[in-house]
């Protein structure tokens, strides 16, 4: 018993524990324990004068303002009644909006994926020139080009577009040749 006033006792009745680090509640001003000092913990008086809660309509997500001393629900309730645009929340945006024009694919995608040639919308998938045999203006093919893609091509074993693609590629390589003579 050498220090008799050091410590204070828990305000909540029920307790009254001899607290060494006790805390005060910055709502009502009074003294507690580590257990009683939540408000709801201690039941709180002032509680509301420091409990900021700003209540969100679940119809519309919109906030609703709340002044001191309301009930949340009952402002909810009544902008329910009145305010509420629900059309909003029913209506929800979709994301995935840009179809590919690929005959036979039915891929959406976030964002336009435009081709630069034929102006086209694709999806990744197809987003290339060669991927969704485009019909714009085709650029030339260098001769390395042409070997890279034929390589490409014979790895995935694709007989027809191979031999198009090969045809066409033979055709711009002779145009080339025929110019530079």
């Amino acid at each position: 018993m050498e220090f008799p006033d050091l410590g204070e006792h828990c305000s909540e009745k029920t307790c009254k524990q001899l607290d060494f680090l006790p805390l005060k509640c910055d709502a009502c001003g009074e003294v507690f324990c580590k257990d009683h000092f939540a408000y709801n913990q201690h039941r709180c008086s002032s509680a509301y004068k420091k409990d900021a809660q700003v209540p969100v309509c679940p119809l519309c997500n919109t906030p609703i303002p709340v002044k001191k001393g309301e009930v949340p629900d009952a402002v909810v309730s009544a902008h329910m009644d009145r305010d509420c645009k629900r059309d909003s929340a029913q209506r929800k945006q979709k994301i995935f909006t840009n179809k590919c024009f690929q005959p036979g694919c039915k891929k959406r995608e976030m964002m336009k994926l435009v081709c630069d040639q034929c102006q086209g919308n694709f999806c990744l998938k197809h987003r290339h020139p060669l991927d969704h045999a485009c019909k714009g203006q085709a650029r030339a093919i260098s001769k390395a080009g042409c070997a890279a893609l034929m390589r490409s091509l014979e790895s995935n074993k694709m007989s027809h577009n191979h031999q198009v693609l090969q045809n066409s590629c033979l055709l711009e390589w002779q145009k080339k040749e025929k110019l530079q003579t």
